[in-house]
């Protein structure tokens, strides 16, 4: 207990004090021809040995080959020696304006407005960089050489306006006009950059095809086709998946009817507009430098079934199409609303180059600790659940730092305690430069939540929170990294339907859980309902009742939805009973098959008054945010550094924290990536972010799990 509260007391001292996670720092270099190892050592102000420590494809003595690119283990820019710098030099402006700043105004805006970025204002207004924008500063706004949006005409015969219809997305209708997404937007200002959002009935400007219109297109391309014996217009038609009417029209000579040997023709794709929709496709953006060969490789599908779904590319494969494919297509890919997401490995995509800025702001609440007393501060640690979750989330991000270090990334790191008050949080952020900021973690309670990301999303900095939290409110910034029950719900669901054969499904569900019962229903209409009384002072089914409704024959799914730890735990012992043995005493030698469901594993199931083996017995089956960490690298770091075992808490500190660092450090803007990077797993927990317009960004991710032997495993990934 002594080692446990030494590493208590100096997580706490932490949280005085802003912290960095420091690295190496490093730039890049292209060998030019004749150049050597030395040469480029004294360039750079290093050592040849710490060049081969980071470049072990080359070695000492080695000629180096023109345009390798070298990893340069340095801080310090190359010297003038001739060469030209690696590094980009910034644009040169023709000349400056002033800008009043009026209320309300931020960077940003200020930058879109001008059509410039918010570090060319910046680099003319250095005051910036150390204090926040206020109301009549007058900004040196710098004038570039560029062609001024507008200066191009356009000829509006050339668009046609295109009216959203249901279940359609931007890569759909990209694909029907063969354009990429980037025209789409160039066409449509208004459309959001951040976001691949598009309401039913929602109006687009697009280019016309020549001859037509898309909700005009005819079938263009057909196949030839060699009448087998016994073929019917029918057995074509299904097969084909076109009407007869339109083959004899294609086939004059058929309308004496189908004869064996004919060739005739059929067509190859028949594009309507309302068929190119996410009931029927989904949909993959073309990458640079994609050959035929690496995408179907990756799609899984043959180059003649992808041209067959897009002509188009006959023309020639080109970055930012958009292709179709089956709705059940799978490959090295996975899919989100319909979008083909490529699996980046993010420990091999790390830019060196970025350096992101990160604020913890966790309620540890200090002011009330008297560290001084160790009996005081552990009996605080165990009874005040915020200064628990706090240490916990706090002590595993600490280890997360540590790695993510170890990788060559250095992150600026400032820790906050937001004492639980609003008041305080309020003062912490006018105190800060929230622009400078690649993301917040935290805080805790909704109220301060919200302060936060009302007042960081004027500089789109993302709010991690940590934990469940529910507000009615929009907070568009807001990337909620706890699963929603909802999700949960429609996830065990799900598994359900697709293990079940022909189990007898009960549901025990009480007067504050209608949702889930109305939900299961939904899917299960055959489902029995057991009846819950709920007295003043009593809660419980009747014993016999629910034995009625259990099937001798057949194996049980008994689903209980309730957060009342009575209720549970009486179930969870009658049922227990019946699975011991038959209710027709004359076959007490065999058992009842019975397997208990929730579809919400809230506290209540985890009050000591439920036994663990009835839950074993009954192999419980639930939902779950997390699953039980393994005994990895992340567990003896931990250990190391604290000298205990790291709690939940400490394993979704690491997982949160470790992967919001992986992906500023591969790409410093946490929305954007969320748009590229799909699911993404560590220790104990997994993450797959999806945007919803008006509420921020939530977290998709879950695990079916199950109690076995005493043990809880994991069923599904």
């Amino acid at each position: 207990m002594n080692q446990v509260f030494k590493s208590l007391l100096m997580l706490l001292l932490f949280v005085f004090m802003g912290c960095k996670a420091t690295a190496q720092q490093f730039s890049t270099h292209s060998v030019r021809s004749g150049e050597t190892l030395a040469g480029i050592a004294k360039k750079y102000n290093v050592t040849a040995a710490s060049i081969l420590t980071y470049n072990k494809e080359i070695k000492a003595g080695q000629d180096l080959k023109p345009n390798t690119i070298l990893v340069i283990p340095t801080a310090a820019k190359p010297t003038a020696i001739g060469d030209q710098s690696s590094e980009a030099v910034p644009e040169e402006p023709i000349g400056f304006t002033s800008h009043k700043v009026r209320k309300k105004e931020t960077l940003y805006g200020i930058a879109k407005r001008y059509h410039i970025k918010e570090d060319d204002i910046k680099r003319y207004n250095q005051e910036l960089y150390s204090n926040q924008l206020k109301k009549r500063m007058v900004l040196r706004i710098p004038k570039y050489k560029r062609v001024a949006p507008g200066e191009n005409t356009i000829n509006e015969d050339d668009f046609e306006i295109y009216t959203v219809a249901a279940k359609e997305t931007r890569w759909s209708i990209a694909h029907k006009y063969g354009i990429t997404l980037d025209s789409m937007v160039v066409l449509n200002p208004a459309l959001e950059k951040n976001s691949s959002y598009l309401a039913e009935g929602q109006e687009l400007r697009m280019p016309k095809k020549p001859g037509s219109s898309v909700q005009n297109q005819v079938t263009e391309l057909y196949i030839s086709y060699t009448v087998p014996p016994k073929m019917n217009f029918y057995r074509l038609q299904q097969q084909f998946g076109v009407k007869a009417e339109e083959i004899v029209k294609l086939n004059p000579e058929l309308k004496d009817g189908l004869k064996e040997g004919m060739v005739i023709r059929i067509p190859e794709r028949k594009v309507e507009g309302g068929d190119i929709n996410t009931d029927n496709y989904i949909f993959y953006e073309v990458k640079p430098k994609q050959t035929e060969f690496s995408l179907t490789r990756k799609l899984g599908i043959s180059y003649k079934e992808l041209l067959a779904l897009n002509p188009d590319l006959k023309e020639g494969l080109k970055a930012g199409m958009v292709l179709k494919l089956p709705k059940g297509q799978t490959g090295n890919f996975e899919v989100r609303n319909a979008l083909v997401l490529d699996k980046i490995d993010l420990l091999d995509s790390i830019n060196p180059e970025n350096r992101p800025k990160v604020m913890f702001l966790f309620p540890f609440r200090l002011n009330r600790l008297n560290l001084a007393n160790k009996e005081n501060v552990q009996r605080t640690i165990g009874t005040r659940n915020s200064l628990k979750y706090s240490l916990g989330l706090y002590s595993g991000a600490l280890v997360a730092l540590d790695s993510i270090a170890s990788l060559g990334i250095s992150v600026d790191v400032r820790t906050f305690d937001n004492e639980l008050d609003l008041a305080k949080t309020r003062e912490i952020l006018l105190r800060e430069n929230l622009s400078s900021y690649s993301a917040i973690i935290g805080p805790l309670d909704v109220a301060s939540l919200r302060e936060v990301a009302v007042r960081s999303s004027q500089y789109r900095v993302p709010v991690v929170a940590p934990i469940p939290a529910k507000t009615d409110l929009s907070m568009t910034n807001v990337f909620f990294s706890y699963t929603p029950d909802e999700v949960l719900r429609v996830r065990m669901l799900d598994y359900v339907e697709k293990t079940r054969e022909e189990q007898n499904i009960v549901i025990i569900a009480d007067g504050a859980n209608t949702v889930a019962k109305d939900s299961i229903l939904l899917r299960f209409p055959e489902a029995k309902i057991a009846e819950v009384i709920e007295e003043e002072k009593n809660i419980g089914v009747v014993r016999d009742k629910l034995g009625a409704l259990l099937s001798e024959e057949k194996e049980n799914w008994v689903f209980v939805e309730s957060g009342n730890y009575k209720l549970i735990s009486s179930v969870t012992s009658i049922l227990n009973s019946f699975h011991n043995a038959l209710l027709d005493p004359e076959k007490s030698k065999e058992k009842l098959q019975l397997r208990m469901f929730t579809t919400n594993k809230n506290n209540a199931f985890e009050n000591d008054v439920i036994s663990g083996s009835h839950l074993s017995n009954l192999n419980f089956t639930f939902p779950s945010v997390y699953r039980e960490a393994k005994n990895n690298s992340f567990s003896k770091r931990y250990r190391k550094k604290f000298g205990d075992t790291p709690d939940r808490y400490a394993v979704r500190g690491f997982d949160l924290t470790y992967d919001l660092l992986l992906k500023l450090a591969y790409k410093n803007d946490l929305m954007q990536v969320s748009r590229l990077i799909g699911q993404t797993e560590y220790t104990g927990n997994k993450f797959s972010y999806e945007k919803d317009i008006a509420s921020g960004y939530f977290n998709q991710a879950s695990y079916i799990m199950a109690y076995d032997d005493m043990r809880i495993e994991q069923l599904t990934d």
